[in-house]
C-alpha cells in the first residue's frame, strides 16, 4: 500500500449548495491537509462543452472533454487552458449541465482516478456526491451534509449577487428541487449517504459551526484509535 493509500480522506458529500466546499476547505485549512473540490470537475467539463459547442446528449464527446480537460487547482483559484475560470464555472447555467453530465458513466470514469490522485499525506478533504461511496468508500470519516431546500437557495442566491450574477430565489429553488432529483435519481453514483456516514443538518448552523461538528468528529475518532 502506497504512502497515498495510506493518508487519511475526511468525505462530505451532500447535495448542491449545502455548504459542503466551504466546510470542506475550512476544514482542511484547521486540519494543514489538501482538499478536493470533485464538483469542480464537473463543472469544468460543462464548461469545456459550452465553449466547445459540444451536445450534452453527446456521451461520447462529453466524455473525451472530461478526459482531455486541462485544470488547474491553484490557491483557491480554477484555471482551464490558462484562464482562471473560478467564477465562471459558478454560474447556474454551468451547474445545472453539470449535474447532467455527472449522470455519464464514462464522464465519471474519465475522472474517477483524476480525484483519488489528490490523496495525498498528511490528509486530504474531499467534497462532492460519491465521495463516501464511490470515489473513497474506505474514507475513516464520511459526512453527509444536508441543508433545507430553502435555506440552500438563499445561500446560493446571496453567493451569486456577491459574484455580479443576477439570480432569482424561486427560480433557484426550482432548479435545485430538480438537481436534487436527477442527483438522487441517476443510475450510477446516486447521491445518496454512505452507510456509514453521518449526517449533519447544516441549515441552521453557521460555518463555523458546521466546521467544528465536522473537526469534534474527527477528534474524536482519533482518540478513540489513540
Amino acid at each position: 500500500m502506497s504512502s497515498a493509500d495510506k493518508a487519511p480522506v475526511i468525505a462530505i458529500d451532500g447535495p448542491t449548495a449545502s455548504g459542503k466546499g466551504t466546510i470542506a476547505h475550512c476544514v482542511a485549512q484547521a486540519l494543514g491537509w489538501a482538499v478536493l473540490d470533485s464538483g469542480a470537475l464537473y463543472r469544468l467539463t460543462a464548461l469545456a462543452c459550452l465553449d466547445s459547442g459540444i451536445d450534452p446528449a453527446d456521451e461520447a464527446a462529453v466524455a473525451n472533454a472530461a478526459r482531455e480537460l486541462d485544470a488547474r487547482f491553484e490557491g483557491g483559484l480554477v484555471f482551464m487552458h490558462g484562464q482562471d475560470v473560478t467564477d465562471r464555472i459558478r454560474a447556474e447555467v454551468v451547474g445545472n449541465l453539470a449535474s447532467q453530465v455527472a449522470a455519464v458513466n464514462e464522464v465519471r470514469q474519465a475522472l474517477l482516478d483524476r480525484q483519488r490522485v489528490f490523496r495525498q499525506a498528511p490528509g486530504l478533504v474531499a467534497d462532492g456526491r460519491d465521495m463516501g461511496t464511490v470515489v473513497f468508500p474506505d474514507a475513516p470519516l464520511k459526512i453527509f451534509l444536508v441543508a433545507d431546500v430553502a435555506a440552500r437557495a438563499q445561500r446560493r442566491c446571496k453567493q451569486l449577487k456577491e459574484k455580479g450574477f443576477s439570480a432569482n430565489l424561486a427560480n433557484l429553488m426550482q432548479d435545485m428541487e430538480a438537481r436534487d432529483a436527477r442527483d438522487r435519481s441517476r443510475t450510477n453514483a446516486p447521491l445518496v449517504a454512505a452507510a456509514d456516514a453521518i449526517t449533519i443538518d447544516s441549515s441552521n448552523l453557521s460555518i463555523d459551526e458546521t466546521v467544528d461538528a465536522v473537526l469534534g468528529l474527527w477528534s474524536k475518532l482519533v482518540s478513540s484509535k489513540a
